[in-house]
C-alpha cells in the first residue's frame, strides 16, 4: 500500500471533484488529505504553509502530491521529513496566465509560489497542454521582467518534469428526448467567463426570431451580474432553469440539452464543458485557450468576436444533423489507469 500525503490548499470546483476522485477511484493507496477551504485566495496561496504549520503528519509518507495552490518549496523547508519525499505537483490552473479584472491587480506573489513549487518538485502533471504550455512560457516571460541575475531557461529546466493527465469526468446519460434548442450555460458568472459576451449574444439571436430555450445554470456572486439580469429582462419566457441545481437534476438537464456554450477569457480544462458534450450537448467554445485539444474546428468561433458566436450558434440551431463530438478520453474509464500509474510508480 502506497502512502501518499495529498495537499490541497484551495478546496473549489475542479480541485475538490479531482480529490474526490482520486480517493474513490485510484486503488492501492492510503490517502493522508489536508484540504483547504476554497475562499480567501490570497491567504490561502501564500498562507498554507502557515495554515498546515502543526498539521503535518511527523511520519513521512511515500509520496506528496500537491495542487498548485501549495507553497510547496516553504514547506518542504518548514517539514524536514518532505524533504527527500518523491513530490507531484499538480496544475489546475497556473497565475501566469490567469486573466485579471480591472478591479485586480496583478502580484508577483501568486507566480513565484508555483514557479517555487514547480523549481521543488519532483513532477509537474497540467490538466491540459495549453497549461502546460502558458505556464513554462509564462515562467520565461517572469523571469524576463527580473531587474537583474535572472535566470534565462527556467522553461527549459522545468519542460523534462512536465506530462499532461487532465482531472477525469464521469460522462452524463443522455436523455431519451433531447431539446435540441436548449442552449445551457453553466460557468461561474464572473469576468473570466465573460458572461456578457454570451447575453449579447443570444439576445440578438431573438431579435431575430430564432427559437431557442436557455438554461442559466453556474456559481453567480451576491451582487446579480449586468449580463444575468439582462437575460432575465429581456428573455425570461426561453429562460427554463435560473440557478444552482442539485447534482442529480444537473446532470438530468445537461443530459437533455442540446447545446452547451463558453465565452471564457480563462479555462484550462473545462469540466463543465466535458461534462455536458459527454451527455451529447453540442459545445460551442471559442478557438482559444484549452479548446482547440478537446473540440474540432467546427465547434469552435473567433475568440471574443460576438458575430462569430451569434453566427456559430445560429448554424447549429438551425442544422439538426450535427453530433457532439468524443469526448470519452477525459472520462475516468480512460484516465484511471494513467492516474494509478503515476502515483504508484
Amino acid at each position: 500500500m502506497t502512502r501518499i500525503l495529498l495537499l490541497s490548499a484551495y478546496r473549489s470546483d475542479s480541485h475538490a471533484a479531482w480529490a474526490d476522485w482520486l480517493q474513490n477511484h485510484v486503488e492501492g493507496i492510503e490517502w493522508t488529505v489536508r484540504e483547504l477551504p476554497g475562499r480567501h485566495f490570497a491567504w490561502r496561496i501564500r498562507g498554507n504553509p502557515l495554515s498546515w504549520l502543526d498539521d503535518i503528519p511527523a511520519q513521512a509518507p511515500d509520496r506528496v502530491l500537491a495542487t498548485s495552490m501549495v507553497d510547496l518549496a516553504t514547506l518542504r523547508g518548514i517539514h524536514p521529513q518532505l524533504a527527500a519525499v518523491p513530490t507531484i505537483y499538480y496544475f489546475h490552473e497556473n497565475q501566469l496566465a490567469y486573466p485579471v479584472s480591472h478591479n485586480q491587480v496583478r502580484s508577483i506573489e501568486h507566480a513565484i509560489v508555483q514557479i517555487y513549487g514547480a523549481l521543488a518538485a519532483d513532477e509537474l502533471l497540467f490538466n491540459s497542454d495549453y497549461n502546460r504550455q502558458t505556464f513554462l512560457e509564462g515562467a520565461d516571460r517572469f523571469a524576463d521582467q527580473m531587474p537583474d541575475r535572472a535566470p534565462r531557461d527556467l522553461g527549459d529546466r522545468l519542460a523534462p518534469k512536465c506530462r499532461v493527465l487532465p482531472v477525469p469526468i464521469e460522462p452524463v446519460p443522455a436523455a431519451e428526448n433531447r431539446d435540441r434548442r436548449l442552449i445551457v450555460w453553466n460557468h461561474r458568472w464572473e469576468y473570466d467567463k465573460r458572461p456578457e459576451l454570451f447575453a449579447e449574444a443570444v439576445c440578438r439571436l431573438a431579435e431575430e426570431g430564432v427559437d431557442f430555450r436557455l438554461a442559466l445554470l453556474g456559481k453567480r456572486p451576491r451582487k446579480t451580474p449586468t449580463a444575468l439580469s439582462r437575460l432575465r429582462q429581456n428573455l425570461g419566457e426561453r429562460i427554463i432553469a435560473d440557478g444552482l441545481l442539485p447534482r442529480a437534476d444537473y446532470r438530468t438537464l445537461l443530459g437533455g440539452a442540446g447545446i452547451v456554450v463558453s465565452t471564457a477569457v480563462h479555462e484550462f480544462q473545462g469540466l463543465s464543458m466535458l461534462e455536458a458534450v459527454s451527455a451529447g450537448a453540442i459545445p460551442v467554445v471559442p478557438d482559444a485557450l484549452c479548446y482547440p485539444e478537446q473540440y474540432p474546428e467546427p465547434f469552435r468561433y473567433p475568440a471574443d468576436d460576438v458575430e462569430g458566436l451569434v453566427s456559430r450558434l445560429r448554424d447549429v440551431l438551425a442544422d439538426t444533423r450535427i453530433d457532439a463530438p468524443d469526448v470519452s478520453r477525459w472520462t475516468s474509464r480512460k484516465l484511471t489507469q494513467g492516474w494509478r500509474n503515476v502515483l504508484i510508480a
